[in-house]
């Protein structure tokens, strides 16, 4: 009798620490991107005031919010609909288009699985794969990020960063490692983390490449309604790498035509700048 006792406290003891421990949230996030613009400046290039108002422009279209909605196992993340669009930035007769990144990212820690809603010339894709576990070092370090108590850890890559030159017209690829920084908070105890990072014993609340930087506004815990976090269901299947390559085919006929095209404008330049992650 004493076991049987024993054994029905135990279940009723971990069914009840399962229920306290499940999480419902909605974290927003606010990105900002560093933007080293480097333009001719021969006699038909732009003077470095022209350059710097255009970068100023250009990094104000790289500051978005996004929100993270998030349970125990998945998260979906998101951008925040804007209303007021930034314009094309504009100056000296040259204008520069940006193709931005507007995706939907599901993930789900438990499968370790996830499916983004991706776009290319407009055409949809719904790519579905297998996360890859970040290899995580965690550090020493604190800090508090509104009311959180958060950690460091740092990730480094070798990452590949293409430089396009008008003079040449062919674009460049570098590695480079790239070491990036994160924040998160053991008192949301989830794996989630905003775009592609997760992985760490808690939400990751601030992201730093060294470039870009996302850091976390608000948090809403345990909502009234409850969420709806689903995988995103519209767009032709394929997977990443089936994606990469597509994505890289589009890239190189959209940069032979610019080559065709670009002694044939006139004074009026256009370039098409596409910012990935």
């Amino acid at each position: 009798m004493k076991t049987i006792i024993t054994l029905i406290l135990t279940i009723v003891l971990s069914t009840t620490t399962a229920f306290a421990q499940s999480i419902e949230g909605i974290a927003t996030y606010k990105t900002d991107r560093q933007v080293d613009l480097k333009m001719d400046t021969g006699k038909e290039g732009m003077d470095e005031e022209t350059q710097n108002s255009i970068q100023a422009q250009l990094r104000k279209q790289f500051q978005k919010e996004f929100t993270l909605k998030f349970n125990n196992v998945a998260s979906l993340y998101e951008e925040v609909a804007s209303l007021d669009k930034p314009q094309a930035p504009q100056a000296g007769g040259i204008q520069i288009r940006i193709s931005g990144v507007s995706d939907i990212l599901y993930k789900n820690t438990k499968s370790k699985t996830f499916t983004r809603a991706s776009e290319i010339m407009d055409k949809p894709f719904l790519i579905e794969d297998a996360l890859e576990k970040p290899e995580w070092k965690l550090e020493k370090e604190t800090k508090n990020i509104g009311e959180y108590l958060c950690f460091k850890a740092t990730l480094t890559e070798e990452v590949e960063e293409q430089s396009f030159s008008s003079e040449t017209m062919e674009t460049e690829t570098i590695k480079k490692e790239r070491i990036t920084t994160a924040w998160y908070t053991l008192n949301i105890p989830v794996q989630h983390g905003p775009s592609d990072f997760w992985g760490l014993p808690g939400l990751i609340l601030e992201i730093n490449d060294g470039k870009q930087t996302i850091l976390c506004s608000k948090i809403i815990l345990n909502p009234k309604d409850e969420l709806d976090i689903y995988p995103p269901t519209k767009g032709e299947k394929v997977n990443q790498v089936e994606f990469d390559e597509i994505q890289k085919k589009k890239n190189d006929e959209m940069m032979e035509r610019f080559k065709d095209s670009n002694n044939k404008k006139g004074d009026e330049k256009t370039f098409s700048i596409k910012i990935g992650g």
